[in-house]
């Protein structure tokens, strides 16, 4: 419990677990995004949080996601705090702890991560994923809406039928770096948690690095369906940009 108290003396490593709990499973890079300090004084305080047991990581591939763990604060909580007003804080407690486990059910969940790197600059990139007219062209469909927080949006065919195939929620928008929305079938169920598909977009001299993570999908049915379709759409989108061109046949339509 030391360790814990010493991990949230500091208002940095307050922040790094306010953010992990707006947005769990970040990597090194996501976070310092939002840092004013280098990696490696973030690495520190990360390493503080996970000494405290309030920071747990995960490898995917080579990159090292970092996941809130919410329990060392519900002990604070019922040894502190609790047993002064019982009868109050323990409702707010299970309804904490509900919030809790739906979001570990997420993190549970299969997810997609693909990268691409691409000539362009970080604004081109990100304008060709929020302009209605380029999404068409590489997509197949129009991405449609004003690209405000809590606004929504549309994934519309391009038949004119203005039929939404997907529909969401812009849940976060820092141009042009980074992009969050939730994904949802338009008659699904409004009970049911969307997945959610995250773009971030980084320069790297004269290229981009686009990451396409794509979480909170149903099934590892739904994972393999993803992974080919991200794959068939920012391979297009790359070509889009670097030659003016789409590819010649439309990738999604090529036979696994």
């Amino acid at each position: 419990m030391d360790k814990v108290f010493k991990a949230l003396a500091d208002q940095t490593r307050r922040y790094l677990l306010d953010m992990l709990h707006e947005h769990n499973g970040q990597t090194l890079g996501e976070l310092c995004r939002r840092l004013e300090m280098t990696r490696q004084s973030a690495t520190q305080h990360l390493a503080v949080l996970e000494a405290a047991n309030l920071v747990s990581t995960v490898r995917r591939g080579r990159e090292k996601l970092h996941y809130l763990n919410p329990v060392p604060l519900n002990e604070i909580q019922e040894r502190w705090i609790d047993k002064f007003e019982r009868p109050r804080l323990r409702a707010l407690s299970r309804v904490k702890q509900q919030a809790e486990k739906a979001e570990e059910a997420m993190a549970d969940k299969p997810a997609f991560v693909y990268v691409i790197y691409i000539e362009s600059t970080p604004e081109k990139v990100w304008h060709a994923l929020t302009d209605a007219d380029l999404t068409a062209e590489y997509w197949g469909h129009s991405n449609v809406s004003d690209w405000q927080v809590g606004s929504p949006w549309e994934h519309r065919r391009t038949d004119g039928s203005g039929t939404a195939d997907v529909v969401g929620t812009v849940v976060e928008n820092s141009p042009p770096t980074r992009l969050v929305t939730t994904w949802a079938a338009p008659d699904a169920d409004a009970a049911a948690e969307p997945s959610r598909v995250t773009f971030d977009i980084q320069p790297h001299g004269d290229i981009v690095r686009l990451t396409v993570t794509h979480e909170n999908l149903a099934d590892e049915a739904e994972r393999t369906a993803a992974a080919g379709g991200w794959a068939a759409v920012l391979s297009n989108l790359k070509s889009l940009i670097e030659t003016g061109s789409p590819l010649p046949q439309q990738p999604w339509l090529i036979p696994q």
